[in-house]
């Protein structure tokens, strides 16, 4: 049986916050096993598809689970015993073969906005200002919220689209409260969205620690490090997602809360013009909860039909939008 106090190989991406999340993974490991030392944990850095190429968008790319592949290859080859992963960027569909073992509690599930003015609101942004994002579900609810702006495709790791705002590339940019507070950013932010302006992405601030489905000793090994809430909540987030066969680029937002052992869970679908299509709240007890995205899913299909879910799934047209003048 392996000992993982002894030594832990973890597979991460090389970006700043893909490290920035493994260290949390790490303190939260140490904290747990407190006879552990850090000379026993290894971080192999792992470029993956998503990373190698940074002017496609990734869902001509094939989707963001091309940020995971090549770290589930190596897990599944035993060159490293896990993986951290931004569950934001995972499929819903799992491989059989690999599965999320722990959970860290969620941070910040909200987005935020970035401008070369201190404090300056989303709606005080003035007409046709230039808006940064790689999102096509941040593109659509901008678009949803306000016709007027102009919407360019930002990739990059956060601190090169941090570089891009203040060089004057674009008049504000988007990104999630958590990778920005992960990355100690977080006093760059000009205003943060509320739900009903931008709801996230499935799983937005939560990290995944992967594992290989077969290995039973070390998914005990990691319970102790496992949030429950936040497990409970995701899985229903993704469950939506699964249940209607959507990946991860379509303008989806999706978030599940507990509030007084009550889970409530909030879905808006846009098109592309940033039409908002379906939107729903539902709440159940926390205890009769663990279908809830199922039938979330369930309602979505029966509101608009497959055939629509799978046309959202790819931007045909240009992701960068002018208004007309």
């Amino acid at each position: 049986m392996t000992n993982y106090k002894k030594r832990l190989v973890i597979g991460t991406r090389s970006s700043g916050l893909a490290l920035a999340q493994t260290r949390i993974f790490i303190d939260k490991l140490l904290h747990n096993y407190p006879d552990m030392t850090s000379e026993s944990i290894e971080i192999r850095q792992i470029k993956t598809s998503g990373d190698q190429n940074q002017s496609i968008r990734l869902d001509q790319m094939g989707g963001k689970g091309l940020f995971a592949k090549e770290i589930e290859t190596e897990i599944l080859n035993g060159t490293v015993d896990l993986g951290i992963h931004s569950m934001k960027d995972m499929p819903a569909d799992e491989n059989n073969d690999l599965s999320i073992a722990c959970w860290l509690e969620r941070y910040d599930h909200r987005d935020a906005l970035l401008t070369n003015s201190s404090h300056q609101s989303f709606m005080e942004l003035t007409e046709h200002s230039l808006i940064g994002t790689s999102s096509i579900r941040r593109r659509s609810q901008i678009m949803n919220l306000r016709q007027d702006l102009k919407i360019k495709s930002l990739r990059g790791n956060v601190d090169t689209r941090i570089k891009k705002l203040e060089d004057k590339e674009f008049d504000a940019i988007v990104l999630s409260v958590a990778g920005l507070e992960r990355l100690s950013f977080d006093h760059l932010i000009s205003y943060i969205f509320s739900d009903d302006e931008l709801l996230p992405a499935a799983c937005q601030g939560a990290i995944g620690v992967q594992i290989d489905s077969s290995n039973l000793n070390l998914k005990t090994f990691l319970e102790p490090l496992n949030h429950s809430l936040t497990e409970t909540t995701c899985k229903i987030e993704r469950d939506v997602l699964r249940t209607i066969k959507a990946n991860c680029n379509s303008p989806i937002g999706l978030f599940a809360k507990e509030t007084d052992d009550v889970i409530h869970l909030y879905c808006d679908i846009f098109d592309h013009s940033g039409e908002k299509i379906f939107s729903s709240k539902v709440k159940r007890p926390y205890s009769q909860s663990k279908l809830l995205g199922t039938e979330m899913g369930d309602e979505i299909l029966a509101s608009l039909g497959q055939s629509v879910i799978d046309n959202l799934d790819n931007l045909e047209n240009d992701f960068d939008y002018t208004p007309n003048r």
